[in-house]
């Protein structure tokens, strides 16, 4: 269950101008989305810590935590302290998937994908890459996540082969950045992906998206 929990990533969002969502505008889930998907174009870097829930009704609940720092488009990092150790690092060229806790021994590396976000990695892509044109937006309510305010966006996909049916975004209004992400996936699932102490366009070292193989572990291409 853990390299399950951990294969989220995520990707992420966003570095945005300071505009108030009022009014009619707070309404308009095109409006919201849109700008998210503005600011999201826009980042360059985003560091946070995450908690991730997992509820399948055939199996038993699982969380996980870590930090995730992305470096535009390209290069993810997402570093679990429970289950500790795990990984999952985009550099560029290749994903590293690193799962003691469940396949101790080996780490995963294939090829990035190339013509379009891949779900399970780049996650934030798919809702914020051109959701215009895979979504029909609905506007939920206004909501709180700590202490930031937010709208809360309902999205559904309006093109095939999605493999979620339904996700639902607390967008703040601040910043435009994601901090809570719930998805219905196909399975049955519910993925809970929470994000909290954000920091967008800082410096990021190269080495923050390089994968150190561990003594005596196998790297297992895919």
């Amino acid at each position: 269950m853990n390299s399950v929990r951990t294969l989220l990533i995520a990707t992420l969002v966003l570095a945005a101008p300071r505009l108030a969502v009022t009014g009619t505008a707070q309404q308009d889930a095109a409006a919201i989305i849109g700008r998210s998907a503005r600011v999201y174009r826009s980042l360059s870097s985003l560091a946070a810590n995450f908690v991730q829930v997992i509820d399948n009704p055939m199996i038993d609940s699982a969380e996980s935590r870590g930090t995730l720092v992305q470096s535009g488009r390209a290069k993810l990092a997402m570093r679990f302290s429970d289950p500790p150790s795990e990984a999952v690092i985009i550099d560029g060229q290749h994903v590293w998937l690193y799962t003691p806790s469940t396949t101790p021994g080996q780490v995963i590396r294939m090829r990035v994908p190339s013509g379009g976000p891949m779900y399970g990695f780049n996650l934030l892509a798919w809702f914020l890459d051109r959701p215009a044109e895979r979504y029909k937006a609905s506007y939920v309510r206004a909501d709180r996540v700590g202490n930031q305010r937010v709208d809360v966006v309902r999205l559904e996909p309006t093109v095939p082969d999605m493999p979620f049916t339904t996700a639902i975004l607390w967008l703040a209004r601040g910043d435009g950045l994601p901090r809570r992400l719930e998805i219905e996936e196909r399975s049955g699932a519910t993925r809970t992906l929470t994000l909290s102490a954000v920091h967008i366009n800082r410096m990021v070292p190269a080495k923050t998206f390089h994968f150190a193989v561990p003594p005596g572990v196998r790297v297992i291409e895919q």
